[in-house]
C-alpha cells in the first residue's frame, strides 16, 4: 500500500492549503502535470528533486519546508547528529578575536589540517571530517586573528568551505549557508579572488537545489566577474571552468539546452588550458569533472538514454576523488531506472553504496532512485529491501 515519501506529499499538500491553493491551481504553476501533483500528495509516487524545486518556487517556500530535515533518524543512528551541533558553534567564533586559552599551533600544522578535511571530505569520510571540524575551525579563527596572515585567513575561508560542503551532504542547507557567509567573510580578509568566485559558486548551487535558477545564474556571473578582474594564472582558468560547470547543471534543471552548451564548450576551452586541475581548491576539475558534468546535465533535463549513452564512455580514472566518483554512479543509476533498467540501476546504486556509504545513504538523488525501485517493483528483491531499510523507507 502506498505511503508518503518521508511525509514530503503531506507536507506539499499543508503548504498548499497555507498559501489557498487547490491541487489544480497549484499544478497550474508547475512544468508537471496534476496527476502526478495529486500522486505525490497521496504517497503514491515519490517526489523528485526537480519536483521539489518546482513546488518549493511556486508556493514562496525553501525546499526544507517540504523535506524537513530529511534524515534524523539515519543521522541519530549513525552518530553524527551529535557532531552537528559542534560545528554550528565553531562558526559563530568568527568575530571574537583570538582565543587566549588555545595555544599558538605553528601555521604550516594548521594549513596542513585545513587540507586534510578537504581531503576527508572527498574521500567521503564525513563522520571523520566532522568530528574534527569544531576544532580547526576554532584554532585557524584563532591563529588568524593572531598573526593576520594571508595564508591563514585563505585556511580558514576554505575549512569554513568543508564546514558547508559537509553540512549540506548531511541536509543542513541553514547551516551551510551560514558557512558560505563565513567564509566570504575570511575570503574578504585574504584579498583571495579565487576563493571569493569558489564561495558565489558555492551559492550558485544553494539556489539551484531551491529552483530558483535565475539567482543561481546571476552569482554564477558575479564570480566570473571576480576572476575575470585577477590575472589569468592557471588556478583562476580553472577556477573559471568551474563556475562554467555550475553553469551547466543550472541551465539544464532551467530546461535551457542553448545555456547548457555554451557553458559546456567555455569550460572545455578552459580545460585546454589548465589539462588536469584537481588539486585547485579541491574542485575535481578537469576533462573528466567536464564529462561528469555534461552527463549530469543531462540527467536534469531527463535525458536519461543520452545519459547513459555518456555514462558508458566515461573512464573514471583511480585519481578521481571517491565523492565525484559516487556522484557519477547516482545520476547512472537514475538513468537506468527511469529507463526500465532497474536490475541495473540496483546494481550501480550497491557499487555506489560500497564506494561511498555514508555519501550515498544521505545522497538525494541516491534516496529518491532506491525509493523510485521500491514504488516500482511489484516484490522487491532482497538487496533492494535492504537498501530501502538502510535509507529509512
Amino acid at each position: 500500500m502506498p505511503r508518503p515519501d518521508d511525509h514530503t506529499g503531506t507536507r506539499i499538500r499543508e503548504q498548499r492549503k497555507l498559501a489557498r491553493l487547490t491541487q489544480r491551481q497549484l499544478a497550474d504553476r508547475l512544468p508537471y502535470s496534476y496527476s502526478l501533483l495529486n500522486q505525490v500528495e497521496c504517497g503514491a509516487k515519490p517526489a523528485n528533486l526537480d519536483f521539489l524545486a518546482a513546488v518549493a518556487k511556486a508556493l514562496r517556500v525553501d525546499v526544507t519546508v517540504l523535506t524537513g530535515q530529511p534524515y534524523v533518524t539515519e543521522l541519530q543512528q549513525d552518530r553524527l547528529a551529535g557532531l552537528v551541533r559542534p560545528i554550528r558553534e565553531a562558526l559563530d567564533l568568527y568575530d571574537l578575536g583570538a582565543d587566549g586559552t588555545l595555544p599558538e599551533t605553528p601555521a604550516g600544522r594548521l594549513v596542513a589540517g585545513a587540507e586534510h578535511l578537504c581531503s576527508q571530505v572527498r574521500a567521503t569520510h564525513l563522520r571523520s571530517a566532522a568530528r574534527l571540524l569544531p576544532a580547526t575551525i576554532a584554532d585557524l579563527t584563532t591563529a588568524a586573528w593572531r598573526t593576520r596572515s594571508t595564508e591563514l585567513w585563505q585556511a580558514l575561508a576554505s575549512t569554513y568551505r568543508t564546514a558547508h560542503d559537509i553540512a549540506v551532504k548531511l541536509g543542513y542547507y541553514d547551516l551551510g549557508s551560514v558557512a558560505l557567509d563565513r567564509m566570504d567573510w575570511a575570503a574578504h580578509r585574504a584579498s583571495d579572488p579565487c576563493l571569493a568566485a569558489v564561495r558565489q559558486y558555492m551559492r550558485a548551487l544553494v539556489y539551484f537545489r531551491e529552483g530558483e535558477y535565475a539567482i543561481g545564474q546571476r552569482l554564477v556571473a558575479v564570480g566570473h566577474g571576480i576572476v575575470g578582474a585577477a590575472e589569468q594564472t592557471r588556478e583562476v582558468v580553472a577556477v573559471t571552468g568551474q563556475l562554467h560547470l555550475g553553469a551547466s547543471v543550472i541551465g539544464a534543471r532551467a530546461g535551457d539546452q542553448d545555456a547548457v552548451d555554451t557553458h559546456i564548450a567555455e569550460a572545455e576551452r578552459c580545460v585546454r588550458r589548465t589539462g588536469d586541475a584537481s588539486e585547485v581548491h579541491w574542485l575535481s576539475f578537469g576533462p573528466t569533472n567536464v564529462a561528469l558534468h555534461r552527463m549530469s546535465a543531462a540527467v536534469e533535463m531527463r535525458q536519461y538514454d543520452d545519459a547513459l549513452t555518456q555514462a558508458r564512455q566515461i573512464a573514471l580514472p583511480p585519481s578521481l576523488a571517491t565523492s565525484r566518483r559516487a556522484h557519477f554512479l547516482i545520476d547512472r543509476a537514475r538513468s537506468e531506472m527511469e529507463t526500465g533498467r532497474t536490475e541495473a540501476a540496483l546494481g550501480t546504486i550497491v557499487e555506489a553504496r560500497h564506494a561511498a556509504p555514508e555519501q550515498t545513504r544521505y545522497h538525494p538523488g541516491a534516496r529518491e532512485t532506491i525509493k523510485g525501485l521500491v514504488h516500482n517493483s511489484r516484490r522487491a528483491p532482497d538487496t533492494l529491501g535492504h537498501l530501502a531499510a538502510w535509507i529509512g523507507l
